[in-house]
């Protein structure tokens, strides 16, 4: 298992995975703490920004965790494949 790992790690996907999972974290990360606020003052004129609790967090990192590996893994395949 750890030869294949290393061998992927090698190749130039792994690169192309890793570095697609990092724009998309950072670009989510700004993307979801502006919805989050926008959803706590849906009712107000304009957004206030307030930060997330420590839970609120989590939510949103595992979920965008989740989609960053995703959308590596699609980029890669797309790429491999197309």
């Amino acid at each position: 298992m750890f030869h294949v790992l290393y061998k992927f790690y090698k190749n130039n996907a792994f690169h192309l995975f890793f570095i697609s999972s990092l724009v998309f974290i950072f670009l989510n990360v700004i993307e979801n703490y502006i919805h989050y606020n926008i959803g706590r003052n849906r009712n107000s004129k304009f957004i206030e920004l307030s930060s997330p609790s420590k839970k609120d967090w989590i939510k949103i990192t595992v979920i965008m965790l989740i989609f960053a590996f995703l959308q590596g893994a699609f980029t890669y395949l797309f790429n491999k494949y197309v």
